[in-house]
């Protein structure tokens, strides 16, 4: 979807009138600013007191609908450094996106440098790719080190540290995938369907090996039509799953008509848990991380699935 002529002219305005901070003010502490909760994490465990990071987009925001405030606008004109994800994931942004792009500013979608070997097909847009590639921490990495690299460049003073700290990231990174591969696997294979309100876990299925039903599709902008919903409802009679899961930055209204069309036929669901899809949880959290975030979401599947894990999660900190 397009975003409005004046809504970029707005954009184009802001740029002229707050140029980017000086050089000299960068080398003290580079300003960045991430458009999801996700990247934000990412940059400040790699760039620690030498950057100031602001997310655009907090809890419970759902990227593939959120447009840009004029606060917004103003904070991208005046950054040192823009991170965006891209793969489509900020639709109502990109427009404004590459307009601050053209004008020399320096931003950078930092999911698009993933191979796309490595990428699932979009299921609306056919030139297009799945962007919830978080939900993976092994395909994050990577999307770490593109974080780290466009730091590097920008400040290319500070790459002694900015390459220690993403080091020990990724170390934990790999710890946590580790966790997420063991305590899923616990799940009987017979239950490993996730059943959720959009399609934002395609790429954790295919890390852990569950199939993936979402009642919407990649974007939220989807509608769960009627026949959806009733295909749905026989899958869950059929293959008697009992417990399905909403989402933190999605309306749960579909899932529970999802319950109530089961309930109907005699089959009773539960909602598993509260999933983090789209943005991490409240800052200063746990699940504010993005490992926490990651902690939790495995840990939850895991346990409503009939599956074991500890019950605050792999570091002991999930808030239950």
């Amino acid at each position: 979807m397009r975003v409005s002529r004046r809504t970029v002219l707005a954009g184009l305005a802001a740029i002229a009138v707050f140029p980017p901070l000086s050089a000299a003010k960068a080398q003290d502490v580079l300003q960045v600013v991430a458009t999801t909760g996700m990247i934000a994490d990412a940059a400040r465990n790699i760039g620690g007191n030498l950057l100031e990071v602001r997310a655009l987009m907090g809890p419970g925001i759902d990227p593939h609908a959120y447009r840009q405030t004029r606060t917004d606008i103003v904070a991208m004109a005046q950054a040192d450094l823009v991170l965006w994800h891209g793969l489509y994931l900020e639709a109502q942004m990109q427009e404004f996106l590459f307009t601050l792009e053209k004008e020399g500013r320096k931003i950078v979608a930092v999911a698009e440098s993933l191979p796309h070997d490595k990428l699932i097909a979009h299921d609306i847009y056919k030139d297009k790719f799945d962007p919830h590639v978080w939900m993976n921490p092994t395909l994050w990495s990577q999307v770490v080190i593109a974080i780290r690299d466009a730091l590097i460049a920008a400040a290319p003073q500070h790459e002694a540290p900015f390459r220690a700290n993403a080091d020990r990231h990724l170390a934990e990174l790999v710890k946590l995938a580790n966790y997420a591969t063991e305590a899923l696997a616990t799940v009987p294979k017979t239950s490993r369907v996730l059943v959720t309100a959009h399609d934002a876990f395609n790429y954790f299925g295919t890390a852990y090996g569950f199939e993936v039903m979402g009642i919407q599709g990649i974007s939220t902008e989807s509608e769960a039509g009627l026949q959806r919903m009733a295909q749905l409802v026989d899958m869950l009679l059929a293959r008697n799953i009992k417990a399905v899961f909403v989402e933190t930055s999605v309306a749960d209204r579909n899932i529970r008509a999802l319950i109530e069309g089961a309930a109907a036929k005699g089959h009773a669901v539960k909602i598993g848990g509260e999933l983090f899809s789209d943005a991490m949880g409240v800052a200063g959290t746990y699940e504010g991380t993005y490992i926490g975030m990651i902690d939790h979401n495995a840990t939850i599947i895991t346990r409503a699935l009939g599956g074991t894990a500890p019950a605050r999660g792999m570091a002991n900190l999930l808030s239950g």
